[in-house]
């Protein structure tokens, strides 16, 4: 025994006996809390979230709602799987167990996946689906994919209750119980899309199982009734986000379709009028062929072709151009956009096609397109005036395929032009040719210029008596590489509708003002303007350049116009003539008399010269009526101080009529024909050796 010292004093050393119970408890209650606050924070989470489904739900659009349906149907060969499966085992284990409940029990099982089953073949062999979601059918498919699921899931749900009750063979449960399980894992994840339909299935086919252990108060009963509500709690979370998942993608796709639909309905619209492009023609006519019965219905195309457009792009400028497409596409869409198609096919082309009965509503709806695009268009404070050519052509009488068709309304459109702005042909057989021979005169036209094919001829003007030179005119002709010699009357208007005419008009003024710098001093030159180079903005430039190349005095050159380019804009026409004035040039109104006169062009036109149209020369020596005609014409432009020149003398007769008034000039075949150059400055120096030899 050892003893304790003197003075010591004797202390205990306590091992804390409590201390780690103690820990331990503290601990518990720590895991045991946060163990409580998890669950209620899921549980928690989960109502939130189910509360959210119900208000997503019920805003997501009809289309998405349809697309979510339609997963329902996704995998039909699994839900006729499983129906067939449980369906067997449900069968089996009521034939074993012999309970008439049972039995019932199976036997609505086996009806109701047999319905199921039926449902889900009828929709995959359906004809290919709607491209348009429809309301209606969506909602209808999914109550009846509701119902036979929370049909078919509540009474697996019963089986399995039924099963633990009235049985006590633990195989005959086992195989209950897991195929109730089975199948509610499965529609967790399959049914998804519709994620109610899903989490009612798990209620109604997995809690019923639950009650059914507890009801045994079998305490590993028990435990595996917890195990199935953890179960269903956790598959309710799995359900939510894999609906979440779904749904964002089908936004994101229905989304990316969209923009893709957008995106294509851009490609097929006109950027600068809203119409229809050249690709959304084609593929909207070819559908109303196909649609076309072959009855009394009939097809008809417009092909339009705005006159006068190039000229208004070049006087006033492409905004000024695309303001007048655009109020033109309007009102045509206005007008046939609704029954029929209005499309822009390039530059100032346009189609309209509409469904007719008989050919003259075909030409009543030609006559209603000239009489749109005819009226004014206003632009920043100016009124634009163009015309239409229309050519038509008519399915199936002018042919059953597109191709065809289009190619005949465009050769009737060539006729149109042809024969004068402002028409409109239908399409016979018969102008094939003729309009095949304008097309290709077009496209041999485009580079004439450059390959030289283009030459000036200049026809002498004399004095009254015919013996001396005091004007030429200039003549353009054109030999073609592939057609030879063209005529002007022919190749003319084709420049004029391509607008190549200002840049080939420009070159003859040109030429000109250079064959007649080599002339005496007192020799003028004429030159024949287009009414498109007449209200070209850079015509003075071109005058005033040809002018200075040439070292041709100003007052030595003449510009005819003839009097049709006075009625398409008074004003742009004046306005151009003063501006040609102010360059000391001559302005000459060219045939004259010829149906469109009137005498206060006289008065407001600012010409020095007029020439007294062919017709009236022709009958001058047979007709009184023309002689008088003549006669007037001559004493009115010699009071207004205009000189006067007759043009088309071919006989003595009538240049012998001519004499015996005041006409300043002569121009014809019986003077002298058109003649080259250096002709004239033959003739001309001819005519001076003989009046130096008269002195």
């Amino acid at each position: 025994m050892v003893g304790i010292l003197p003075g010591q004093v004797k202390t205990t050393t306590h091992t804390a006996p409590f201390a780690i119970p103690h820990f331990v408890r503290t601990t518990e209650r720590f895991w045991f809390f946060s163990l409580h606050e998890s669950k209620a924070r899921f549980m928690n989470g989960l109502i939130s979230r189910l509360r959210q489904l119900r208000q997503s739900d019920q805003a997501i659009a009809d289309a998405v709602r349809e697309t979510l349906v339609e997963s329902l149907y996704a995998s039909p060969r699994s839900l006729i799987i499983g129906a067939l499966t449980s369906s067997a085992i449900t069968a089996t284990v009521s034939i074993v167990s012999r309970d008439r409940a049972m039995v019932i029990c199976a036997i609505a099982i086996a009806i109701v996946a047999c319905i199921r089953i039926a449902d889900a073949v009828r929709l995959e062999l359906r004809v290919p689906k709607r491209a348009t979601p429809n309301k209606a059918p969506g909602r209808r498919r999914e109550i009846v994919y509701r119902v036979g699921a929370l049909c078919y899931s509540a009474l697996l749900g019963t089986f399995g209750l039924l099963t633990l009750l009235n049985t006590s063979d633990g195989v005959l449960q086992l195989l209950a119980v897991t195929t109730t399980i089975g199948y509610a894992a499965g529609i967790a994840g399959r049914n998804a899309g519709r994620p109610w339909i899903a989490l009612v299935q798990l209620c109604c086919a997995s809690l019923p199982l639950a009650v059914g252990l507890i009801v045994s108060l079998d305490v590993l009963k028990i435990v595996l009734a917890v195990v199935i509500v953890l179960f269903v709690v956790a598959m309710m979370d799995i359900t939510l986000q894999t609906y979440s998942v779904i749904l964002k993608a089908t936004l994101a796709s229905r989304e990316k379709a969209a923009l893709a639909e957008h995106h294509a309905a851009i490609a097929r619209r006109d950027d600068l009028t809203g119409v229809a492009n050249r690709t959304a023609f084609r593929e909207r006519f070819e559908a109303r062929l196909r649609a076309l019965d072959g009855g009394s219905q009939w097809l008809a195309i417009h092909w339009i072709d705005l006159d006068r457009f190039k000229e208004i792009n070049d006087s006033f400028g492409h905004l000024a151009g695309n303001a007048l497409l655009v109020c033109i596409a309007g009102r045509l869409n206005e007008a046939f956009g609704s029954a029929g198609i209005v499309a822009r096919l390039g530059g100032d082309e346009f189609a309209v096609v509409c469904e007719i009965e008989h050919r003259d509503a075909a030409n009543s709806i030609g006559h209603r397109i000239i009489e749109l695009v005819e009226r004014p268009v206003d632009h920043d404070g100016r009124l634009l005036h163009v015309g239409a050519s229309l050519g038509i052509a008519i399915a199936p009488a002018d042919g059953a395929d597109a191709d065809t068709l289009l190619k005949n309304a465009d050769l009737a459109l060539y006729r149109a032009k042809d024969t004068g702005r402002g028409r409109m042909c239908f399409y016979e057989p018969l102008m094939d040719e003729k309009v095949q021979r304008s097309r290709d005169l077009a496209l041999e036209l485009t580079g004439a210029l450059e390959r030289g094919e283009f030459h000036v001829m200049f026809q002498p003007i004399f004095d009254l008596a015919g013996e001396r030179i005091l004007s030429c005119e200039a003549l353009l002709r054109w030999t073609n590489r592939r057609h030879g010699p063209i005529s002007p009357a022919e190749f003319i208007p084709i420049a004029e509708d391509n607008g190549l005419i200002v840049a080939i008009g420009g070159w003859v003024i040109r030429e000109a003002c250079k064959a007649a710098s080599e002339w005496p001093g007192d020799v003028q030159i004429a030159v024949n303007l287009s009414p498109i180079q007449l209200r070209s903005a850079n015509l003075p430039m071109v005058i005033m350049g040809a002018l200075a190349a040439s070292g041709l005095p100003a007052e030595r050159l003449e510009l005819e116009v003839t009097e049709s380019v006075l009625l398409d804009d008074i004003d742009a026409s004046l306005a151009a003539l003063n501006a040609i004035n102010r360059l000391n040039v001559r302005t000459t109104l060219d045939d004259f008399g010829t149906g469109y006169s009137s005498l206060s062009y006289l008065t407001k036109f600012p010409f020095q010269t007029l020439k007294i149209d062919r017709s009236f020369i022709t009958d001058l020596d047979q007709s009184p009526a023309s002689v008088a005609i003549v006669q007037t014409v001559i004493e009115l432009a010699a009071k207004l101080g205009m000189r006067t020149v007759a043009e088309g003398i071919e006989t003595q007769a009538q240049l012998d009529q001519l004499r015996r008034t005041r006409c300043d000039a002569v121009q014809g075949f019986l003077l002298a024909r058109p003649i080259s150059a250096s002709m004239v400055t033959s003739m001309l120096a001819g005519s001076r050796l003989e009046a130096n030899g008269r002195s």
